[in-house]
């Protein structure tokens, strides 16, 4: 999954940048609300996470410049402001959770994982395709049952086909939730993680739609 941090707090933007990735997220950071705010014109996220005082453009300027373009990615403000004037009018500006400062990790991804079951319209904490099941919270993937190896960008595609289940996602779009602006990609970076995953998982799991991306059948739900 692919998440915007904006935080300009040095010390605790590297630190939620560390922890966020190595719960799988592909996390792209930046210090500055006008910075934010040109990115989320120009680029694509699944969720962003958004602190509220920013130097250049305050979070709550970011949050209603991004509402008012008519976009509904998920987010949550992670403050350290905590009165309840404040919370509401993060979440009257279009937020969609709010947590404050200091705060536990494990709570943060917890809330984005709700976030993402929310807006993806799914109640239930995992996903599945036959017999192939995927557990965010634990990140583990099972097949028949049997826990399965699988690398981080390998579950984080598993996790983005398996929450767009019939619908064809394109190679770009694949690709960015896979890697940040600072990371190195290969040209055919994608295709080694979908022949990994099909080696693992079976052949027929990741259907190829040729000259447009990838998709998972749902139609084979049940084959």
């Amino acid at each position: 999954m692919r998440l915007l941090l904006v935080e300009d707090d040095e010390l605790l933007g590297d630190g939620l940048s560390v922890g966020l990735t190595q719960n799988g997220y592909t996390v792209d950071w930046l210090k500055d609300g006008a910075s934010a705010d040109q990115a989320l014109q120009t680029e694509e996220f699944e969720v962003v996470v958004l602190d509220l005082g920013l130097p250049k453009l305050s979070g709550i300027e970011v949050l209603q410049n991004f509402r008012n373009r008519g976009n509904t990615t998920p987010v949550i403000i992670l403050t350290a402001r905590e009165s309840i004037e404040d919370r509401i009018k993060g979440l009257d500006s279009g937020a969609d959770d709010y947590l404050t400062k200091p705060f536990d990790l494990d709570e943060l991804c917890a809330r984005l994982r709700a976030l993402q079951r929310r807006f993806n319209l799914r109640s239930e904490p995992t996903l599945s395709h036959g017999n192939v099941m995927l557990d965010p919270a634990a990140h583990t993937v099972t097949l028949n049952n049997e826990p399965i190896s699988i690398s981080r960008r390998e579950f984080a595609l598993l996790n983005k086909l398996l929450e767009n289940e019939g619908r064809v996602l394109s190679r770009e779009s694949l690709t960015q939730t896979l890697y940040g602006w600072g990371d190195e990609v290969d040209s055919n970076a994608l295709e080694v993680h979908i022949h990994n995953l099909r080696k693992k998982l079976g052949q027929d799991l990741i259907v190829t739609i040729r000259g447009i991306g990838y998709m998972i059948d749902k139609s084979k739900k049940d084959a």
